[in-house]
């Protein structure tokens, strides 16, 4: 790689990073997961950065990839171990919102892969029903149908939870 297409690529990736990872911890709930889902996504980007820097939209190339990392992760065997024994997260900010963070994540981490990469592209990052289909590689048909259930869901369990006291 060039010193040019070098320093592109060190100031792509610079601009991005906090955005990247807060979008993995979205779809895995879990910071450390998160980390690693953005590292894997940065040596591939890095690997073919060629592609990428003549890529018309640049984030929705990353942003595809990223989703398509996430994905290949939650297939391999490790993915389903369960941690028996919950260390609190630490090093971030504990600030008001602290609650409704957490109870995000319960809320996401109850639908499907596929349901929470639709409502994470669509109402978190903002993408269009066409956007999020290209990115998960699905109809739009799906994409709609997707998010209603999902949205359903979530809104079944936050009633749920607010009936619990949580």
């Amino acid at each position: 790689m060039r010193q040019s297409d070098a320093d592109d690529f060190r100031a792509y990736v610079a601009v991005r990073m906090d955005r990247w990872r807060r979008t993995a911890y979205l779809l895995c709930q879990d910071w450390h997961a998160s980390d690693d889902l953005v590292s894997i996504l940065v040596a591939k980007l890095y690997q073919h950065w060629g592609r990428v820097a003549v890529a018309d939209n640049r984030d929705a190339y990353a942003q595809r990839m990223l989703t398509r990392v996430w994905l290949d992760e939650r297939r391999r065997p490790w993915a389903r171990e369960q941690p028996q024994e919950r260390l609190p997260e630490t090093g971030y900010d504990a600030v008001d919102g602290v609650t409704d963070r957490d109870r995000l994540g319960r809320l996401l981490a109850g639908l499907g892969r596929r349901q929470r990469a639709v409502v994470v592209l669509r109402f978190y990052l903002d993408y269009s029903v066409e956007e999020t289909a290209e990115l998960l590689g699905i109809s739009t048909g799906t994409v709609k149908s997707q998010s209603a259930r999902a949205l359903q869901a979530v809104r079944a369990l936050a009633a749920a939870g607010t009936e619990d006291g949580r």
